[in-house]
């Protein structure tokens, strides 16, 4: 079960990945986890594709690429080091439904450092390392910029993931992925941000859930 929004949003939870059921079965559960999220999406944003979206785990801190009810791709991510939460200001990582509202960085070299999504010229020193900090909280290699479709939820006012500038981007810590890390944005490896940013496009439905403790 995701995390459900605050009192005063409604939107209908889409529900977390669960964990893996015993190996033979493992592969059916995971597919009718799949088919359900793609046609709860379709049901409740039918003007985006569910064929094809993301599906960010914060709990196992995975991504999922899911196209036509199955798994296409997975990549290891972070995502904030203080939680899931949509408050601006938070440092949180937003839960719920969003789309990928620009794409920015084609082109740009592996470790390519961004500042404001311009292109600063400097290539990043890449930390593979887990005790290893960057001096900055550098934003790399490419961007895909989120915006939260559940109102009081993920958009508008003091909860608006796009004003939050949410990204999901490459990060010059890598040995940090894999438990949470970032200041609200979805970190990934410079090469798998590469590989997703050519595989997916704006309007890809992202949805990003958590578990219950």
């Amino acid at each position: 079960m995701v995390m459900m929004p605050p009192p005063q949003a409604q939107p209908r939870p889409i529900p977390a990945p669960q964990p893996s059921p015993p190996m033979a079965a493992a592969n059916h559960e995971q597919g009718a986890n799949m088919g359900f999220i793609a046609h709860d999406l379709a049901k409740r944003f039918p003007a985006y594709s569910a064929d094809r979206f993301l599906l960010v785990d914060a709990s196992a801190q995975t991504m999922q690429l899911v196209e036509n009810g199955r798994v296409s791709g997975e990549w290891v991510v972070s995502t904030a080091l203080k939680g899931v939460g949509s408050r601006k200001g938070s440092e949180q990582t937003p839960l719920g439904v969003h789309r990928i509202a620009q794409k920015i960085g084609a082109g740009a070299a592996l470790g390519t450092i961004f500042k404001a999504r311009q292109n600063s010229g400097r290539i990043a020193n890449i930390l593979t390392r887990p005790d290893q900090d960057s001096s900055e909280d550098n934003v790399t290699t490419r961007i895909l910029w989120l915006d939260g479709l559940e109102p009081g939820f993920n958009k508008g006012g003091s909860v608006d993931s796009y004003e939050r500038y949410i990204y999901i981007h490459g990060t010059d810590e890598e040995g940090k992925l894999g438990r949470p890390a970032s200041h609200g944005c979805i970190r990934m490896r410079n090469r798998d941000v590469m590989e997703l940013f050519d595989r997916v496009g704006e309007d890809t439905l992202v949805v990003i859930a958590a578990r219950k403790p």
